[in-house]
């Protein structure tokens, strides 16, 4: 898998690609999601990045998965843990944490491996309890 530069806002954005993939497809409210919190300034990403982070983040992840034919079924602990690295600011891994959160709530269900990155990325940094990641994710997303 390629890596990016510590703390850049690909290597940021990835994670959010992460969870966005994460249950097998990408919903079009999870990009509405990103685009209504202004992803793009927040991470500082051109507004028509996201797009490709997801399709590198698929790229790579179909390079490992070859053999077992799921992308997920290759993101092990040791892979969470590498890209989680990538992401050492604590003011960034808020901002990624809040835009996961608001991509994972944007279909209102909780996949499994959309919780499993979501608390990958809170054991890593120290953010929070898992429990407590379920229920901003299982709550009713804020009204436009």
């Amino acid at each position: 898998m390629r890596s990016y530069p510590r703390n850049s806002s690909e290597a940021a954005a990835r994670i959010v690609a992460l969870v966005v993939i994460a249950d097998g497809y990408v919903c079009r409210s999870e990009f509405d999601a990103w685009n209504q919190l202004d992803g793009p300034r927040e991470l500082g990403l051109a507004s028509d990045g996201m797009p490709r982070i997801v399709q590198s983040l698929c790229e790579d992840l179909l390079l490992d998965a070859y053999a077992g034919g799921s992308m997920m079924a290759c993101v092990d602990d040791g892979t969470l843990a590498s890209l989680m690295a990538e992401v050492d600011d604590p003011a960034l891994q808020r901002k990624v944490l809040r835009l996961a959160i608001a991509a994972a709530r944007a279909d209102r269900h909780l996949a499994d491996g959309e919780a499993l990155v979501l608390a990958a990325a809170r054991r890593y940094w120290g953010i929070g309890d898992e429990a407590q990641a379920g229920s901003l994710v299982a709550a009713d997303p804020p009204s436009a």
